[in-house]
């Protein structure tokens, strides 16, 4: 049962993405215990070109994720625009007619009209709501019946040991992909450069708004105008994802803001099942079904070995060493080794 952690069942929860039908499949068939995916408009914070899914589609995705075991999950985790809520209200209708197991949501308008209108539809709390405090947590619980609260990225282990003993609700965390180095739901910099918010219309550094331009032997890779990165010949081309650009400052070029790396904390997954943690999310729904289906293989493999007394680095450490951005990894905020 989704959320069934407990003394007699210490298993933590896999949490996996799903950004196409073809990616839930491949999730469901390497094991993932959940899915989250969003439907293909702006209610959910990965609205990027082809991926998502139609309401018909999705109702195929949640009889094919139960036919193998999977519960699934669905961000409807934007922030609705006044005049235009209907939008966000057919989305939350269109997962409770689904049968999916459970909506993840940040915007109060939101939650409020899934509890007023589908009481019976479990409520997550996304990372989006940046909530990190018992008593943010709380007002959720509370106010919405929330059930589940998405931790932001920023939190080490011994915090989130500290927020587990104060509150009653479950935490998920992030364990594996993109690195945000801003507390969810408040940065700027992407509505700053291109004038879309990713908490309104869904899209961090929208591929409408990148391009990549020669400059002699040099490449430039913008951002709604703004140079974000220069490669020199040969030199492999990132995405111009402005929070891990290369910038000048006094004198010095560096990645100001974050390095290009991927966050993975397979080590930390015995300190984070010890600190009270239900589920662990891999991110990555703009990712392809072969991907999806390395890391999640990698990790339930971690999870059973976990279970059976084992080490859970052993069993991920050599699957997923391609898998990082660049073939660099950190563990992000677990450790602050910047403490």
């Amino acid at each position: 049962m989704l959320g069934q952690r407990n003394d007699n069942n210490p298993s933590l929860e896999l949490v996996c993405p799903a950004g196409t039908p073809a990616a839930l499949k491949a999730a469901a068939e390497a094991g993932a215990h959940s899915i989250y995916c969003g439907l293909r408009n702006e209610t959910n914070a990965r609205n990027f070109p082809g991926l998502n899914f139609s309401e018909k589609e999705l109702n195929a995705g949640v009889r094919l994720a139960h036919k193998h075991g999977s519960h699934v999950l669905v961000a409807v985790n934007t922030f609705a625009r006044a005049g235009d809520t209907h939008i966000w209200k057919r989305a939350v209708d269109a997962v409770a007619a689904s049968g999916a197991d459970a909506i993840i949501a940040a915007d109060i308008a939101v939650l409020d009209y899934a509890k007023e209108k589908h009481p019976d539809l479990r409520l997550h709390l996304s990372v989006q709501a940046a909530a990190a405090t018992p008593e943010s947590i709380s007002f959720y619980q509370d106010t919405f019946g929330v059930q589940r609260v998405v931790l932001p990225r920023v939190m080490s282990v011994e915090e989130i040991v500290k927020l587990n003993k104060e509150i009653t609700v479950e935490t998920e965390v992030f364990v594996f992909g993109g690195l945000c180095v801003m507390t969810e739901g408040r940065c700027a910099l992407s509505s700053y450069a291109t004038g879309k918010s990713p908490n309104l219309t869904g899209v961090c550094s929208p591929p409408g708004d990148v391009s990549y331009d020669e400059d002699g032997s040099n490449l430039y890779a913008r951002l709604g105008g703004f140079t974000i990165d220069g490669f020199g010949e040969g030199e492999t081309a990132g995405y111009p994802t402005l929070c891990k650009g290369r910038f000048k400052a006094e004198g010095e070029t560096s990645y100001l803001f974050e390095d290009p790396v991927s966050l993975n904390a397979a080590s930390l997954l015995p300190r984070l099942q010890k600190a009270g943690v239900t589920a662990c999310k891999i991110e990555g729904r703009q990712r392809g079904k072969a991907y999806i289906s390395q890391v999640v293989k990698a990790f339930r493999a971690a999870v059973d070995a976990m279970d059976a007394g084992g080490n859970a680095e052993e069993e991920v450490s050599a699957m997923l060493s391609a898998m990082t951005e660049g073939g660099r990894e950190t563990t992000g905020a677990y450790k602050k080794i910047w403490r």
